[in-house]
């Protein structure tokens, strides 16, 4: 098994940043290097997503579920959370929302495979859910 080395944190900035309150919402996704020559899924799931009806300016809930297959890089899930943080006051389409994380994702990560699903709570008695998608998921 490699193990985590110092170097695998040199680029991570966020990580334990909460205890001083420096944690604060911030769109920048930081990476740490893959060991494993396998293909395997990663999972990272959230039901406390907020974002703002672009419209309206209501709030929108919604859960998150973010799949990948790595390549050389795995997300660090505190800038992750500060990442999804920092859309708390964005308006933004449910649709437009989910293909940029995506978009980020893949630009951070450069995965095999990634999918991002946006289940949206319901408003106005409809309810959305937005499945986008990225590479092949062999």
């Amino acid at each position: 098994m490699a193990k985590t080395s110092k170097k695998d944190l040199g680029g991570l900035t966020l990580l334990g940043s909460g205890r001083k309150g420096k944690a604060r919402p911030k769109r920048q996704l930081e990476t740490f290097p893959n060991h494993s020559n396998r293909k395997y899924v990663v999972q990272l799931d959230t039901d406390e997503f907020t974002c703002l009806c672009p419209a309206t300016g209501q709030p929108d809930f919604a859960k998150i579920r973010i799949s990948y297959i790595p390549n050389k890089k795995i997300v660090e899930s505190k800038s992750l959370k500060l990442y999804l943080w920092s859309f708390r006051n964005t308006g933004c389409f449910h649709e437009h929302l989910t293909n940029t994380i995506l978009d980020d994702l893949v630009a951070a990560l450069d995965p095999v495979w990634c999918k991002v699903e946006g289940d949206f709570n319901v408003r106005g008695g409809i309810s959305i859910k937005v499945t986008a998608e990225h590479g092949s998921n062999i």
